[in-house]
């Protein structure tokens, strides 16, 4: 009876981790795109809208990575997102069970893996459902005349812009002397934001946790 108890209680807790994780990722997913989809269809290319002094919405598109960078072809980078999520997908499966598990950690996981999901729909999608008129028209949501893109080939929305402040370089720097520097300069979205900020607490907070997670992945791998 007290074995039928404790499997009952660590299936309920299981449940429970299950459903964290779920909500996470669904709430990222949803806060991305709708943020995503709504400044698409309202804002020109470019468009530079001050909420505050220190944080716009500015409307731009990336054929990269986070943060607008670029790292080869954008079918590659297309399919190495796809297996990044699933990669984090699985193991989130595997650990799922483990009793001592810290909600944290998983808040961690879910973290990392909605933002990478939420780029990917950009990345799949957005080149088939929307096009690209010249500024100052805005895009239609699955426009007449087809998208501007095919399947894998949409480019990443991107808004959220914190200019915190700005500052020239004293002349006597080497290689920047006399040019502004701002900070934050790059333009980013929620998903990128998801990413960043599940690194952060995995750095900070779980290194530990994610190497013991890696053992108990491995063991059981090897048990099987």
């Amino acid at each position: 009876m007290i074995e039928t108890t404790s499997l009952k209680d660590r299936g309920a807790a299981e449940q429970k981790r299950s459903l964290l994780v779920l909500i996470v990722i669904l709430a990222v997913l949803i806060a991305d795109q709708t943020m995503k989809i709504w400044v698409k269809t309202h804002f020109y290319m470019g468009e530079d809208v001050e909420i505050f002094p220190w944080w716009h919405l500015k409307f731009i598109e990336n054929n990269g990575m986070a943060f607008g960078m670029e790292l080869g072809s954008k079918l590659l980078l297309s399919a190495g997102r796809i297996l990044a999520v699933a990669a984090f997908i699985w193991f989130i499966s595997k650990i799922i069970s483990r009793p001592t598990l810290k909600s944290g950690f998983l808040v961690t996981c879910a973290l990392i893996t909605a933002g990478a999901a939420g780029n990917i729909f950009d990345c799949v999608f957005y080149g088939e459902i929307f096009n690209n008129p010249a500024p100052p028209q805005v895009a239609s949501l699955f426009p007449a005349g087809g998208g501007y893109a095919g399947w894998f080939e949409g480019r990443v929305v991107d808004m959220m812009y914190f200019p915190l402040f700005s500052f020239v370089w004293p002349s006597w720097v080497p290689g920047v002397g006399g040019t502004e520097y701002e900070f934050f300069q790059y333009i980013f979205n929620i998903a990128d934001a998801s990413i960043c900020v599940g690194v952060f607490m995995l750095i900070l907070f779980y290194s530990n946790e994610f190497s013991e997670s890696l053992l108990y992945v491995r063991r059981r791998i090897k048990e099987k």
